[in-house]
């Protein structure tokens, strides 16, 4: 760019003048660019904004559309702290009397205790123990310097046991320590019991203290079980393994768990406590209504939302008489208005010939601002008395989820109308940046011209100047100029 002199020879404010001049000149493509670069910026992030809130209303309409959302049950006990229960859409809808008699449980034992060997561990002699779950064999465990401790024969127990879920710790009593076996697995039959085998006398324990066979249960409901024995060091059963007991409506079950899944078709039973006797809790199983009502209050709401996006972006705003209204980023798109009225045309669209077959049905409206207006009342009296009607309203190949996915779908599937309008915004916007670019050039070009034509005329008034007092000095100068 040309420097310029300032008016050295003119004495004029130069750069304010040419400042001045090419502003004058920028202003108005200026405007238009900046404009143009509002107005696309404003429509991209309301085609967003629009999109998302279309999204939302598709998620929901995806709920709807879905015919297990119709079948769900909603499972119900009287005595959660005894029992609770889910259930399936194969769950028949009734009311069941359930007794349980007896929780499910694992077996556990304690070994015999090992007395306190000084400071050193207690060590027992060279063999094999051969640990059963029931008729169940885990790996033999072979005891030899490596793990001749109850430390090391807990590690041992532990990884023999794992796939078939038996764990070992040490518990230390009044009597010594002794392994604690405990199993994970329940049912009548599935008791602990460990055997000994090829102990050799090598270590400072008897490896057949560790032995134990569990006692069958007693016949006598009055007798003690799991029983205690004489020698309080010798091994015993903590709890013995049992299957879960009870009756349904009468019937009676077992189960080698606490959750009892194939008593009652489509309904998992989780056992938690025992009934009083001739006091059985009642489960009660029924429609899922409440989440239906909830999907189709998620409905309006996405769609209220969508309205309320549509409208923000499209609304005229008067601000005074004296100022130019302020207008939404989509006043008058066609898009919108296409959007709008493919919406509302399916909203209002009969669908079938039951007790359910539009939106004004379940008291859903439509309000003056376009929004719709819910009346629970109404809706909770139709999914309770019309269920399936109201699940025909919205799923199946013509329902109206169905038919507003399919409206919504080319606008926001990929290459669909929002996308192709972003691109053609988009390329809006990079047409602006070169437009910039260009006057920037051009302004830049114009400001150099006028330095320099300004500074040449500058150059040439000084020149003349300087040429017209050297005339004035020496006409003053010559004898008829004295008097």
């Amino acid at each position: 760019m040309a420097t310029s002199i300032t008016g050295l020879g003119s004495g004029l404010d130069i750069n304010s003048i040419v400042s001045s001049l090419v502003a004058a000149e920028k202003a108005p493509k200026q405007n238009q660019i900046d404009k143009l670069s509002k107005d696309t910026t404003a429509k991209i992030t309301a085609l967003g904004t629009l999109k998302s809130a279309i999204s939302d209303f598709q998620t929901a309409l995806a709920d709807l559309n879905k015919i297990d959302k119709f079948q769900g049950r909603t499972v119900s006990s009287s005595k959660t702290d005894l029992l609770t229960a889910t259930g399936t859409a194969k769950a028949g809808v009734g009311s069941y009397q359930v007794e349980v008699q007896q929780l499910a449980q694992g077996s556990k034992v304690a070994l015999g205790a090992i007395p306190s060997n000084g400071d050193q561990a207690a060590t027992f002699g060279k063999g094999s123990l051969t640990i059963k779950l029931g008729d169940t064999a885990l790996p033999t465990i072979d005891v030899n310097d490596s793990n001749n401790t109850l430390a090391g024969l807990r590690d041992a127990i532990n990884k023999a046991g794992k796939d078939e879920g038996v764990s070992a710790t040490i518990v230390t009593d009044a009597h010594g320590s002794r392994l604690v076996l405990s199993s994970s697995k329940m049912g009548d039959g599935k008791d602990i019991s460990v055997a000994v085998s090829g102990d050799d006398g090598s270590g400072s324990a008897s490896l057949n203290s560790l032995a134990f066979t569990p006692s069958a249960a007693p016949t006598d409901p009055d007798a003690v079980d799991p029983p205690v024995p004489s020698d309080p060091a010798a091994a015993r059963m903590l709890s013995r393994a049992k299957s879960a007991e009870l009756t349904i409506d009468g019937l009676k079950v077992t189960s080698d768990s606490n959750t009892v899944e194939n008593a009652l078709e489509g309904v998992t039973l989780n056992l938690k406590g025992v009934t009083e006797a001739g006091k059985p809790l009642t489960v009660g199983v029924s429609l899922d209504t409440d989440g239906v009502k909830g999907n189709i209050k998620k409905f309006v709401d996405a769609y209220n939302k969508l309205m309320g996006t549509i409208k923000e972006q499209t609304v005229v705003t008067k601000v005074g008489e004296d100022k130019a209204p302020v207008t939404g980023a989509l006043v008058g798109d066609a898009t919108v208005r296409s959007l709008l009225s493919s919406v509302r045309n399916e909203l209002v669209a009969t669908q079938g010939d039951g007790g359910v077959r539009v939106l004004a049905d379940l008291g859903i409206t439509t309000k003056q601002d376009g929004t719709l207006e819910l009346d629970s009342t109404k809706l909770d009296k139709m999914v309770t008395s019309n269920f399936q009607d109201v699940a025909n309203l919205f799923v199946g190949d013509n329902g109206l989820a169905t038919r507003l996915t399919s409206t919504l779908k080319p606008y926001t599937d990929t290459g669909g109308v929002l996308e192709l309008r972003n691109k053609a915004l988009n390329n809006t916007l990079q047409s602006v940046d070169k437009q910039q670019d260009d006057l920037n050039r051009r302004i830049t070009s114009l400001q150099e011209r006028l330095l320099k034509q300004f500074n040449a005329m500058d150059s040439l008034v000084g020149s003349l100047q300087s040429t017209a007092n050297s005339l004035t000095s020496q006409l003053a100068s010559l004898p008829f100029a004295k008097g």
